[in-house]
């Protein structure tokens, strides 16, 4: 047995580091919309609950790449930084994609570690600003040395119950734009060794159109002990009704570290969500994020017929997941970037 725990989400957190959205030539007209959907996540974090002001969620630290989206960040999150809520950052970051271009933090000897993998922008797709070195980076600012691995991987990828499971793909980690010489023993063998993994859990591939290659935390997610969600094809043109059959398939006949069966509860997925070209984008209800007092999932409602679908998945969660307060934050906006509020977050254990 290796002396790495990997946390789960659900543990306790003493921060949570995340990004501004900076990038004006990359977010076009969706830079405005997108730092509103990422201040209202940032405030479900740090203040659970508006009707107890004194409940303090998690510390937010926050990066920002010049001047300007430093002036936006203090401007909208003015009230978290003089309540000591949010601390921000200057780092010359690509953008905000902090849980695949930042270090994991794990515990080792009942200390807080970080470990950082290679990152090449996602197969070699998106590299940009200091991205490669976020790791470094953050785990400096962390006050951390970081434990550089030489292997390709990004924490969307991995998907751990904190007892020595994880989830992953293998359209991810085998693909041959991030680790082609290596297998998938290998993989298991490294994931042992760097985070204390002792049962690795292997679905096929992620959403249709995921630039990350199949990211897990768009598609299965530990919602508590032993028990995992995934999801359900919504109505007849769902693209990717065929993942989400074979995913369950997968974690159906699935055991734990320990050898347990998992529970299995499918959440409705968004449906056919399209960009204004008519392309589908990977919207996903899974890429929520456990914080310490509450739970934020990402919702992308335009019709009464899609708030339905998403208030029984936010409903689903909440159930499972169990934290006090619940925040269903529509975020169209993040994800013409590529992701949602669980991509632009990394967790430090407590």
């Amino acid at each position: 047995m290796t002396d790495i725990h990997f946390p789960a989400e659900w543990d306790s957190h003493s921060a949570v580091w995340s990004a501004w959205p900076s990038a004006a030539d990359l977010w076009g007209d969706n830079l405005a919309p997108a730092r509103e959907e990422v201040a209202l996540f940032f405030n479900a974090i740090a203040c659970p609950d508006p009707d107890a002001p004194e409940l303090r969620g998690e510390l937010i630290k926050v990066l920002v790449n010049g001047g300007e989206a430093r002036d936006s960040a203090e401007k909208q999150l003015a009230e978290l930084i003089s309540d000591g809520r949010a601390e921000i950052f200057d780092a010359d970051i690509g953008d905000i994609w902090l849980r695949d271009t930042g270090p994991l933090f794990a515990r080792k000897n009942k200390k807080t570690i970080a470990t950082g993998f290679r990152f090449n922008g996602w197969g070699g797709k998106y590299l940009l600003g200091s991205d490669a070195k976020m790791a470094d980076i953050v785990s400096g600012l962390e006050g951390l040395k970081n434990n550089r691995h030489d292997y390709i991987i990004e924490g969307g990828a991995l998907e751990t119950d904190g007892m020595g499971t994880i989830i992953t793909t293998r359209q991810c980690l085998l693909n041959k734009n991030r680790n082609p010489a290596i297998s998938e023993k290998e993989i298991e063998a490294a994931l042992k060794e760097t985070l204390g993994v002792e049962k690795t859990i292997w679905l096929e591939e992620g959403l249709v159109n995921d630039h990350t290659d199949g990211h897990v935390d768009n598609i299965a997610r530990f919602l508590s002990s032993g028990v995992v969600g995934c999801m359900r094809p919504t109505g007849d043109n769902d693209p990717n009704a065929d993942v989400y059959k074979s995913i369950y398939k997968t974690l159906s006949k699935a055991t734990d570290a320990n050898g347990n069966r998992l529970e299995i509860i499918e959440i409705p997925s968004p449906g056919c969500i399209t960009d204004l070209n008519g392309e589908v984008i990977p919207a996903s209800h899974m890429n929520f994020y456990i914080a310490n007092h509450s739970l934020i999932v990402p919702t992308y409602v335009e019709t009464d017929a899609q708030q339905l679908v998403a208030d029984e998945a936010v409903d689903l969660l909440a159930e499972a997941i169990g934290r006090p307060d619940i925040y269903a934050i529509n975020a169209p906006a993040v994800l013409t970037g590529g992701g949602s509020f669980h991509c632009i977050s990394q967790q430090v254990p407590a």
